[in-house]
């Protein structure tokens, strides 16, 4: 089964993306969480894209609350699939957000999803979309999944 990293950038938003990480599990994708702060350096990236293809992610899910700039720097160094998702954040402007996200350079491709619990969930549903391309079992399951959500 296709497997995911999920990095937030801090220990409390392990908790709030629990819906996300329960899609995955009723998919039975593997997923690992990881929590990687803008304060950290690039050797940490590095290391973390390094493992990500030498296990053979399938995709990245950057939920970032702080640290906006973290899924285009991730994406810039991997041909792994980035999807990055803002979550809301009192004190950074919701389009800087999206722009951080959606304004990369030619060459460094980041799925944006919404905001919020929607994003959590759509960025769950979209990197199990992913993994069904090479998954067929799975397409069924994610089928029936979705139809819950409409």
């Amino acid at each position: 089964m296709g497997k995911v990293i999920i990095i937030v950038d801090n220990e409390k938003d392990a908790e709030t993306i629990e819906e996300g990480v329960k899609i995955l599990e009723e998919l039975k994708i593997t997923f690992d969480v990881k929590i990687i702060s803008g304060m950290d350096n690039l050797k940490l990236i590095d290391e973390l894209i390094d493992f990500s293809e030498r296990k053979e992610i399938d995709v990245i899910i950057v939920f970032n609350r702080i640290s906006t700039h973290l899924p285009g720097i991730i994406a810039s160094k991997t041909i792994i699939p980035v999807i990055g998702v803002p979550l809301p954040n009192k004190n950074v402007q919701t389009a800087d957000y999206l722009f951080s996200i959606i304004q990369m350079p030619e060459g460094v491709p980041v799925a944006c999803m919404s905001f919020g619990k929607a994003g959590i969930k759509n960025a769950t549903l979209f990197a199990a979309e992913i993994i069904s391309r090479k998954e067929p079992n799975l397409k069924e399951k994610l089928k029936q999944l979705k139809n819950n959500f409409i």
